[in-house]
């Protein structure tokens, strides 16, 4: 029996590379099997679960790393060192590989994010969904059209572009948001006398959630340690180029319930405007 074994462990370590595929193989469905638990049958997956298999995947994905390096390192090392030019030329040749390792160490070490967190990287709004040595994958928001619904779409952000592009974290927003509404005039009239009653009723409309928003701006405040501009409406105008009229409208209140205030305050507004104007 040990003599089977001592002939069965020799022939592997003859043949590295049959040895390296079963290990691959070995590991890659352990893996799946792992993953497949942790995700069992639901249909939308927690933020508790995607860290865990974020976890799997990238701790996989090392023990692959650490088994080849071990197994092997003696080629390696030779490879090393009789072609060290070669290696040279494959540094240059893998920056953007290297960006993208350095990319996630900084990531790590930074705490810039986490999986459940909405990002802006660039142009490019999202919810975090999986992150590994490579690349960070993001559920897209449409946040640049003033929305707050997920697009549908799924980005796949190399950690290099962390050194290129500066890295909010947006993860407020996920609950309250700063709204901001503008609505544009061309006539030129006096609109203050009607922001009063508009206050009032952006104040009705929010009324239910009012209390909560006080709380949760307050909270913001102390973990940014900032003076935000608090959860009371505010409005003002400003002028455009060619005499337009802009009024600034900006509440603050729940994230999936923006747009549906954005389009009462307008009613209120343009209501107002008619019975005071004409």
């Amino acid at each position: 029996m040990i003599d089977n074994i001592t002939l069965i462990v020799d022939f592997f370590l003859e043949h590295k590379l049959l040895l390296t595929v079963l290990i691959i193989i070995l590991i890659s469905v352990i893996k799946r099997f792992i993953i497949s638990s942790i995700r069992g049958d639901v249909a939308f997956l927690s933020d508790v679960q995607r860290k865990w298999m974020s976890r799997t995947k990238n701790g996989t994905f090392i023990l692959i790393l650490v088994v080849l390096f071990v197994l092997w390192q003696t080629e390696v090392s030779k490879f090393a060192l009789s072609v060290t030019a070669i290696a040279i030329a494959l540094v240059i040749a893998s920056k953007e590989i290297i960006l993208c390792f350095t990319g996630s160490i900084q990531r790590a070490s930074s705490r810039s994010f986490v999986i459940g967190d909405w990002i802006e990287v660039g142009k490019i709004y999202g919810e975090v969904i999986e992150h590994n040595l490579m690349a960070t994958v993001i559920q897209e928001i449409d946040l640049d059209q003033g929305q707050y619904h997920y697009t549908g779409k799924t980005a796949t952000l190399p950690n290099s572009m962390f050194f290129t592009y500066a890295v909010k974290n947006l993860n407020f927003m996920k609950r309250y948001v700063y709204h901001n509404i503008t609505i544009t005039l061309v006539q030129f009239v006096n609109l203050y006398p009607l922001f009063p009653g508009l206050t009032r009723q952006i104040e009705q409309h929010c009324e239910d959630f009012i209390e909560v928003a006080k709380r949760y701006n307050s909270v913001i405040e102390k973990h940014a340690g900032v003076d935000l501009p608090g959860s009371e409406p505010h409005i003002h105008i400003t002028s455009g180029i060619n005499g337009e009229q802009n009024v600034h409208i900006m509440i603050f209140c729940p994230t999936e319930r923006a747009i549906h205030l954005e389009q009462l305050i307008r009613e209120d507004f343009m209501i107002a405007f008619q019975e005071h104007f004409g």
